[in-house]
C-alpha cells in the first residue's frame, strides 16, 4: 500500500512540477517581454508586432501544454480558455503584421482585458491558497486596467505607451513567477487530501 502511495505521490508530483515550470516559464517570458521593451525603446512597429505576437503565442502554447498535463481538475478550464486566447491573439497579429500601430494597442488592450477578466475567475475557481488567489485577482485587475488605459489613450506618446506596455508585461510576469512558486504548497495540500484515507464513520 506504501509502494502504491509512494507511486501515486511521484506521478502528481512530476506533473504538478510540469505544471509550475510552464506557469513560472510563461511569467519569464512577460518579464522578457517587458525588458525587450527597456532595453530597445526605439523599437520599430513591425518589430513589436513580431515581438507581441511570439509572446502570446509562446504564452499559449505553454499554458494549454501545462492545462493538458496537469492532473488538478479544479480550475482547468480558466487556463486552458486564457491559453487559447493568447494562441489566437498570436496567430491574428502573425497573418496581420503590417496593422497600425492604433490597431496593435487596440490588439493588446483587448488582450489585456480578456486575460484580466479571465484572471480573477481564476482567483475564486482554481485551488490556490488565500494570498496566491488574491495575487492572482490584483494581477487580473491591472491587467483590466491597463487595458482600457490602452483604450482610452491609443493617441499618447510612443515612448509613454512602451513604457506602460513594459511595466504592465513585467508586473504580469512576476505575479505568475510568484504564484508558480507558492503552487509548491498546492502540490503537497492536493496529495495530502488524495492519499490520506477517509475516516470512518462511528458505529452506533
Amino acid at each position: 500500500m506504501n509502494t502504491f502511495g509512494g507511486q501515486v505521490q511521484q506521478s502528481v508530483n512530476t506533473q504538478i512540477t510540469k505544471a509550475r515550470w510552464a506557469l513560472g516559464l510563461m511569467g519569464a517570458l512577460s518579464i522578457a517581454f517587458g525588458a525587450v521593451i527597456i532595453i530597445w525603446p526605439g523599437i520599430s512597429l513591425y518589430s513589436l508586432v513580431i515581438v507581441f505576437g511570439a509572446f502570446s503565442l509562446a504564452r499559449g502554447i505553454l499554458g494549454l501544454g501545462a492545462a493538458i498535463g496537469s492532473p488538478i481538475k479544479s480550475g482547468r478550464g480558466w487556463l486552458v480558455l486564457s491559453s487559447l486566447l493568447g494562441i489566437v491573439v498570436g496567430v491574428v497579429v502573425f497573418l496581420w503584421t503590417d496593422m497600425s500601430a492604433l490597431a496593435l494597442l487596440y490588439v493588446i488592450g483587448a488582450y489585456a482585458v480578456s486575460l484580466g477578466l479571465i484572471a480573477i475567475v481564476g482567483a475564486f475557481r482554481l485551488p490556490l491558497d488565500g494570498g496566491d488567489s488574491v495575487l492572482l485577482g490584483l494581477t487580473g485587475v491591472v491587467s483590466i486596467l491597463f487595458g482600457v488605459v490602452m483604450f482610452a489613450k491609443p493617441g499618447a506618446g510612443a515612448l509613454a505607451l512602451l513604457a506602460l506596455i513594459a511595466a504592465y508585461a513585467l508586473i504580469i510576469g512576476i505575479a505568475e513567477v510568484t504564484v508558480a512558486i507558492g503552487g509548491k504548497r498546492l502540490v503537497n495540500s492536493e496529495l495530502k487530501r488524495a492519499l490520506t484515507p477517509p475516516n470512518p464513520q462511528p458505529t452506533r
